[in-house]
C-alpha cells in the first residue's frame, strides 16, 4: 500500500463517528426530553414528575397528616354524639308527650264515667251488714234514678238529707296528700269516702204506705207483709213501731242492720213520713256491685221476690210507681 492510500484511510477513520459517544449523546437527549424541557416542546407524561412540576401545593408531613386525621375523626365523633343525644331527646320528648296525652285522656274519661255513669264509694259504717260491711267498696250506677227507675229493694247511695250523719273527725293528712286524694276522688280514680253520703235499701216508693209491725212481727208495704232475707241475722224488722205514707218525689229507706242503722225511722219526728223520707233528687245512684275486697266481690241484685206481691199504691195516696 502506498503512503498516499495510508494517509486517506487514517483521515476517513478519524472522521467516522464514535458509536460510544453517539450512545451517550442520545441518552442525554432522551433524559432531557423526559424532563419535559419546554424549549423542546415535549410534555412530560410521568404523573409523579408532572405533579412535582405542575402542583404547587406542598405535601403535608406525616405528623401533620396524622394530626389532621385525628381532628377530623374527633369532629365526626362529636357530630355523631350530638346526633345521638338529639335522637334520644327526641324519643324522650315524644314518649313524654304521648304519656301526657294518655294520662289526660284517662282522666277525662274517668271524670266522664264518674259524673254520668258509674262511681265508686267507700262504705263508712256497719248499717248495711251483712250485705255490706265497713271498708267495702261498691260501684254505683248513676243511671238510676234516671233512664232506669228505682225499685223497692234497691240499695242506693244518697247525700245527707240534713243532720243524718254524725260529725266524724277527719283523718289527718298532709296538705299535699289531701289535695291528691280530693283530686283523685273528683276525677273518679279513688272511691268517694262517703263522708257526706249514706247507703241504705229502698223499702217504700212515692205513695207507699210502710208500717211495722203486723201480727207476725213483719214489715208491711201497702198491707203486704215482707219476708226480708237480707236482714242481719238476729235483727228484728224494726225495734220501733211506725205507720207512714211516703210523700211524692221521695223514698223510704232502711238499713239491713236494723239495730244499728240511723235511717228514715229515726228522722221522722212527725211520724207521717214527710221528714224521714229521702228526696229522689239527693240519690246519687243504685249500688250494683261490691268490688273490694276481692273476697267480697259480688253483684248487688234486687230481692224481687220480697216485693213481688206488693201492689202499687192507690192513686189517692200519691203518684207512686210499682
Amino acid at each position: 500500500m502506498s503512503e498516499d492510500q495510508t494517509r486517506r484511510g487514517a483521515a476517513a477513520e478519524s472522521s467516522a463517528p464514535d458509536p460510544w459517544l453517539r450512545h451517550e449523546t442520545d441518552h442525554a437527549s432522551s433524559d432531557h426530553a423526559m424532563a419535559g424541557d419546554p424549549q423542546d416542546g415535549h410534555q412530560n407524561d410521568d404523573p409523579w414528575l408532572r405533579h412535582d412540576v405542575s402542583d404547587p401545593t406542598p405535601t403535608p408531613a406525616l405528623g401533620e397528616q396524622v394530626t389532621s386525621r385525628h381532628a377530623e375523626e374527633s369532629r365526626t365523633s362529636r357530630r355523631r354524639g350530638t346526633g345521638r343525644r338529639r335522637g334520644a331527646a327526641a324519643v324522650l320528648g315524644a314518649a313524654g308527650r304521648e304519656f301526657v296525652i294518655v294520662v289526660g285522656m284517662a282522666l277525662i274519661l274517668s271524670f266522664v264515667v264518674k259524673t254520668w255513669l258509674l262511681q265508686a264509694f267507700y262504705i263508712p259504717s256497719g248499717s248495711m251488714e251483712d250485705t255490706l260491711v265497713l271498708n267495702d267498696r261498691v260501684i254505683v250506677s248513676k243511671l238510676t234514678p234516671g233512664p232506669f227507675e228505682l225499685h223497692r229493694g234497691d240499695i242506693v247511695v244518697f247525700a245527707d238529707p240534713g243532720n243524718w250523719l254524725e260529725t266524724v273527725p277527719e283523718a289527718k293528712h298532709s296538705s299535699a296528700v289531701t289535695a291528691i286524694r280530693k283530686t283523685l276522688m273528683f276525677v273518679g280514680l279513688l272511691p268517694d269516702d262517703a263522708e257526706n253520703h249514706l247507703i241504705k235499701r229502698v223499702i217504700g216508693l212515692p205513695g207507699d204506705r210502710v208500717a211495722c209491725c203486723d201480727e207476725g212481727e213483719r214489715l208491711t208495704v201497702n198491707g203486704v207483709p215482707l219476708n226480708e232475707p237480707y236482714l242481719k241475722p238476729g235483727n228484728a224488722p224494726s225495734s220501733q213501731d211506725f205507720d207512714i205514707r211516703v210523700p211524692a218525689g221521695s223514698v223510704w229507706v232502711m238499713g239491713d242492720h236494723r239495730s244499728d242503722s240511723s235511717d228514715s225511722r229515726f228522722h221522722d219526728p212527725s211520724g207521717t213520713g214527710s221528714d224521714g223520707s229521702v228526696p229522689e233528687s239527693l240519690i246519687v245512684g243504685r249500688a250494683v256491685a261490691l268490688v273490694w275486697p276481692l273476697d267480697h266481690l259480688t253483684w248487688l241484685s234486687n230481692p224481687t221476690s220480697t216485693f213481688a206481691k206488693v201492689p202499687s199504691p192507690s192513686p189517692s195516696a200519691g203518684s207512686g210507681r210499682g
